[in-house]
């Protein structure tokens, strides 16, 4: 399924995106896109529904987040070895952790500002993994089980704020609206390896990357039985999993975000995102 919130900010509705390509109402079924809902068994009723059945949504709904209530918002950072080289870093020996501040998420399609002071604002398409059971010291083997489902992410960062004003990156990576994810979360049964995915960016149509989670350093099981050993996963906790080359960092010169930018970005089977840029 592709599970999806859609509605005002603050007021959406949880809804899924039938094969016609209809939004249809989950609102009669759950609450919304989150805690319980990501659940085995409540995935397994949904997808038994016949969405037919469902209210349409009008398509020019706003598409929200596509998960509601994320507890946490984990990345990994420098996990795609050709992107480490064009940050000039070496490739790490284990997963880089860093947090990013939940009040960051936005809908795919939401207008991304520039906070005060921002010089480089910056991008990376990612792989999101969204957690769907609990996970505490997990083996690598029985990670992906629990996992709900896959999304895009924007990791959007102000590369300054990140590098040049010390302290760990979660200052640079934590404005509000740094976070688009969606539009869907596709869930874990209809992605046949997460590693296969292609996954690109454009930047006011001019694609700068174009790449495949095959290079990532660190695997989607890995990365989640790696997590577990130093915090639990709970439901609705989302893992951004890094990106491939092509950010404004490694250009020759740097190209940094400014007013009037627009970004569409996507991987394979997840969708697609579109984002304006303006300034605070």
């Amino acid at each position: 399924m592709k599970l999806m919130r859609v509605g005002p900010k603050g007021q959406e509705r949880p809804a899924a995106l039938h094969s016609d390509g209809s939004i249809r109402d989950l609102s009669g079924e759950i609450e919304d896109v989150a805690d319980a809902a990501l659940l085995p068994e409540t995935l397994d009723r949904l997808r038994g529904l016949s969405l037919d059945s469902l209210p349409v949504i009008d398509a020019d709904s706003r598409i929200g987040a596509c998960v509601g209530n994320v507890g946490k918002f984990i990345c990994i950072g420098l996990n795609y070895a050709d992107h480490a080289a064009e940050s000039g870093m070496e490739v790490p020996k284990e997963p880089v952790i860093f947090m990013k501040a939940t009040s960051a998420i936005i809908g795919p399609n939401d207008t991304v500002v520039l906070p005060r002071g921002a010089e480089k604002g910056d991008w990376e398409v990612e792989l999101g993994v969204v957690i769907g059971t609990e996970a505490k010291d997990v083996s690598e083997e029985d990670a992906l089980d629990h996992v709900a489902g896959y999304c895009v992410v924007n990791d959007l960062s102000e590369r300054a704020f990140q590098l040049e004003h010390g302290g760990q990156w979660v200052k640079g990576k934590s404005a509000d609206t740094f976070g688009p994810i969606g539009p869907w979360m596709v869930t874990r049964d209809e992605v046949a390896d997460p590693a296969q995915l292609s996954m690109w960016l454009e930047l006011n149509g001019k694609r700068v990357q174009d790449g495949s989670t095959r290079t990532m350093v660190f695997g989607v099981a890995h990365v989640v039985s790696y997590l577990s050993r130093y915090m639990s996963l709970q439901p609705g906790d989302i893992i951004s999993t890094g990106t491939p080359p092509g950010v404004g960092l490694g250009m020759t010169p740097p190209r940094f975000l400014k007013e009037g930018d627009e970004m569409r970005l996507g991987i394979e089977g997840l969708g697609e995102q579109h984002q304006r840029v303006t300034a605070s």
